[in-house]
């Protein structure tokens, strides 16, 4: 006989002698023929610490279950948070776009109070030419809206430049930054001429370049440029920007330097165009 086959033998007989001796405590206790006292001891000493171990491993398989239970929830409540996080995410970049847009538009406003003067019809730019600077861009409003090329353009803060094609519904606009624009223009406080002219790679600096001041005035840095009455298409006294540094030519007779310019070139989203033409002001003035 194998080893195995022993130790079935001995296991079974194991068996029997314990389910013999259950059987008989049960019968004595039930016909009282002996005390149960001894009976339960030998409970104690045998059943209680088989129930409490099988009490323990019920325990643990509830603890897993419930800690599976939890952490399903707990993934639930981080997929749920998760959720909440992205939409109040996108609802700060919408308040804070809004935001945005509202303080141009308050901006754009207080430009338009300042030339009220003029009639104008607001316009949003839809295109611009590649790079990082507004030198020429294209708006969505045309000959429909009564727009005309030469008109003036201006944003929030000051001049933009010119219209140069017109659109039924469409018209290009040059800036003064354009590298082809130049601007006569004049001091507020003395109403000293000077040119303005576009240089692409100054503004990069965020300046544009001014020459030709014939002035013996004490001109100086923070001194208001606007556009002047003599230019032939730029309507007079917009603003152009701030005098950021001037300097004495060598001939001692005019002055040249750098202007920081009223407009933010590097975004420019809805501007004012003034629906008069300088050539028909001067026309109208003169015949007055």
């Amino acid at each position: 006989m194998d080893k195995n086959k022993k130790f079935q033998i001995k296991n079974r007989n194991t068996l029997i002698i314990l389910t013999i001796i259950c059987i008989s405590a049960i019968a004595l206790t039930v016909s009282d023929l002996v005390p149960t006292a001894p009976v339960k001891e030998a409970a104690s000493v045998f059943v209680v610490p088989f129930q409490k171990g099988i009490n323990s491993i019920g325990g643990w398989f509830k603890g897993v279950s419930d800690s599976l239970k939890s952490s399903d929830e707990l993934n639930q409540r981080i997929d749920e948070l998760e959720e909440e996080v992205a939409s109040l995410e996108e609802e700060n970049l919408l308040l804070a776009r809004g935001q945005q847009e509202l303080q141009r538009l308050r901006e754009l406003y207080d430009t338009d109070t300042s030339y009220a003067q003029y009639e104008k019809v607001a316009a949003n730019v839809i295109s611009k030419d590649p790079g990082n600077w507004y030198s020429s861009f294209i708006i969505d409003k045309g000959s429909n809206d009564g727009i005309e090329v030469d008109m003036n353009v201006i944003a929030a803060g000051g001049l933009v430049g010119l219209v140069t094609e017109v659109g039924s519904n469409w018209a290009s606009v040059r800036t003064i930054i354009d590298d082809s624009s130049s601007v006569s223009a004049m001091t507020v406080t003395t109403e000293d001429t000077c040119i303005v002219n576009g240089d692409l790679t100054l503004i990069d600096e965020g300046l544009l370049y001014f020459d030709q001041m014939n002035t013996q005035e004490n001109v100086v840095a923070g001194e208001q440029i606007v556009t002047s009455h003599i230019s032939d298409k730029y309507l007079p006294g917009i603003l152009i920007g701030n005098i950021y540094e001037i300097n004495e030519d060598s001939n001692h007779l005019t002055k040249t330097g750098y202007i920081l310019p009223a407009v933010d070139f590097s975004s420019i989203q809805e501007v004012l165009v003034i629906k008069e033409l300088k050539q028909t002001v001067d026309v109208e003035e003169n015949a007055g």
